[in-house]
C-alpha cells in the first residue's frame, strides 16, 4: 500500500476545528499521521464507509474530540467497539497520560490499529482483539465509551463489567437518547447529557454519562 497524500487543506481545517475545540493546533501533526493511516488502510481493508479525506476530519477526527472535556483526569478508558481506532486513537493523541484500550474483535481492524500504535508511538494504548463481553477486565477502567456502537442498555450489558465501582459509561450519540435512558437496566443511572457542537459537523451529537447508582 502506497502512502497517501492528504490534500493541502486539511491542515488548516483541522487546526481551525481544534482552536473550536480548545485544543492546541499543533496536536494537528500526530493527527494528520493518523488519518494518513487510515486513508491508506481503508483503500484495501474497508475500515470506515467515509471515503474522503475531509469528511474524516469533522465525521472521524473532531466528532471524537468533541468529548475530549470529559476524560481530563480519566486515568484509563476503554473504546468498546471502536473500529478503526475511534474515538480512542484521537482521544489518545490530545489526552497526555490518558491509557486506552481499544476493544474490536474485527481483525484487519485490530491489525490496523496496532499498526497505528507502532507507528504513532502511542506508548499507552493497546489493542484488545476481542469481542467486548470476553474482555475478562472487571472492575479495571475510570470509563468506557462507545461510539455509534449499540444501544445503551446493550453497551451496559456487554461492557459494564470492565468498569470501577465509580466508573462511568461515556456514550456518544446523535440524536438526544431519551428511550434507551429510560431503559436503563437496574443499577443504574444518567449522571447527564451534553449537547456536543462538532466544528464542520452539521448534524445533532450528544455524549450521554451514566453510572452505577450509588447504594
Amino acid at each position: 500500500m502506497s502512502t497517501p497524500t492528504l490534500p493541502p487543506d486539511l491542515r488548516p481545517t483541522l487546526e481551525a476545528g481544534l482552536r473550536t475545540l480548545r485544543l492546541d493546533p499543533a496536536l494537528a501533526t500526530p493527527l494528520l499521521d493518523y488519518l494518513a493511516l487510515l486513508v491508506r488502510w481503508n483503500s484495501t481493508y474497508n475500515l470506515t464507509a467515509v471515503r474522503d479525506p475531509r469528511e474524516m476530519v469533522a465525521k472521524h477526527l473532531l466528532d471524537s474530540l468533541a468529548m475530549h472535556p470529559w476524560v481530563q483526569g480519566v486515568g484509563t478508558l476503554a473504546d468498546l467497539g471502536t473500529g478503526p481506532g475511534l474515538p480512542g486513537i484521537p482521544l489518545a493523541i490530545v489526552t497526555p497520560g490518558l491509557r486506552v484500550t481499544l476493544v474490536e474483535s474485527n481483525g484487519k481492524k485490530a491489525r490496523f490499529m496496532r499498526e497505528c500504535v507502532r507507528q504513532l508511538g502511542l506508548a499507552e494504548v493497546r489493542v484488545a482483539e476481542s469481542r467486548i463481553e470476553a474482555v475478562d477486565e472487571p472492575g479495571a477502567y475510570d470509563a468506557i465509551t462507545a461510539r455509534a456502537l449499540a444501544t445503551l442498555p446493550l453497551i451496559l450489558e456487554l461492557g459494564g463489567h470492565l468498569l470501577k465501582p465509580d466508573g462511568v459509561l461515556l456514550a456518544m450519540k446523535g440524536a438526544h437518547p431519551a428511550e434507551e435512558l429510560a431503559d436503563l437496566p437496574a443499577g443504574w443511572a444518567t449522571r447527564g447529557s451534553h449537547r456536543l457542537a462538532v466544528p464542520g459537523l452539521d448534524a445533532e451529537r450528544h455524549l450521554v454519562v451514566v453510572g452505577r447508582v450509588a447504594v
